[in-house]
């Protein structure tokens, strides 16, 4: 008779632990979306504001009665993309990251396999050591240095700044990265007669293309969006998109409509690079995570 109880109170829990799982799973789910939805907009209120306001005139921005309900106008971005010409800002921003972005592979994609494959640890350190320092505390002393050389204002300038960010950027992405590829693969090609210039040149970087185009996707978003080191080292003939949009600001007022268009003329661009670059940044972040 006590067995039998036992058993009947065994079978009602259970149940009961049935009935539980289930509703715990539902209620996890529920919370998931909730906190995802959430975030999400969290993120994009602001960027649904930004393209609100740039098709609203400066009255409509400030009348609260008008925050969804208004009558749009493209003369913010007919001021921006003609009459402010921001067509050469465009140029110049997409020259200066590009050309940055490409130096700083061919010089940290060989430097990165270098340190991964020699456990060069003294230069990997001196690497981490330049991404920790904070660019901004190098301004001062770049322009002193530049302006004595008659250089600030140029396009060389620019791209040597933005390549103390992006070259140790690109070298600690990829030390990771060749650190994921085995290196029988390289042995192997070695005993079939390549040497360790042709393995690395022939095995090892086409198996590195995502982390490479993972490493120059974050380098040229990063080029792109850079303000501080291009309001103090461009000039009038060099000046980048995030410098412009600096004009619309002046000390007795702002063009909030002007200011909305050309921050969405910035940011179209960059979104549409990450929107379709995605597989290869989170493919290239996660390389060497499950090493060992």
């Amino acid at each position: 008779m006590t067995v039998m109880t036992d058993s009947a109170a065994t079978a009602a829990n259970n149940r009961t632990r049935r009935r539980r799982k289930p509703l715990a799973t539902r209620a996890y789910k529920v919370f998931r979306v909730v906190a995802l939805i959430l975030v999400v907009l969290f993120l994009l209120a602001p960027l649904f504001w930004m393209l609100l306001a740039s098709l609203k005139t400066n009255v409509d921005i400030y009348d609260t009665g008008k925050a969804l309900l208004f009558s749009p106008t493209f003369e913010n971005y007919a001021n921006v993309l003609q009459r402010n010409n921001y067509f050469v800002f465009i140029f110049n921003s997409f020259w200066v990251a590009f050309v940055s972005t490409a130096l700083s592979i061919v010089l940290g994609v060989p430097a990165a396999y270098a340190m991964s494959r020699f456990t060069m640890h003294r230069s990997a350190l001196v690497v981490l050591m330049a991404r920790v320092i904070p660019g901004v505390s190098l301004l001062v002393p770049w322009y002193y240095v530049f302006s004595n050389l008659r250089m600030v204002g140029k396009f060389e300038v620019l791209i040597l700044s933005h390549m103390f960010v992006a070259l140790p950027l690109i070298v600690y992405i990829m030390m990771s990265y060749f650190d994921s590829l085995p290196l029988e693969l390289e042995e192997s090609a070695e005993v079939d007669g390549l040497t360790p210039i042709g393995a690395f040149r022939l095995i090892t970087l086409p198996l590195a293309v995502s982390g490479i185009a993972t490493a120059g996707i974050l380098s040229f978003i990063f080029s792109w969006n850079n303000f501080m080191f291009a309001l103090v080292l461009s000039g009038s003939k060099t000046k980048t998109l995030p410098v412009a949009i600096f004009d619309f600001v002046s000390y007795a007022s702002i063009d909030w409509g002007g200011l909305m268009a050309a921050a969405t003329v910035v940011t179209i661009p960059i979104m549409i690079i990450a929107l379709f670059t995605q597989k290869y940044i989170v493919s290239g972040l996660t390389a060497g995570a499950t090493k060992g």
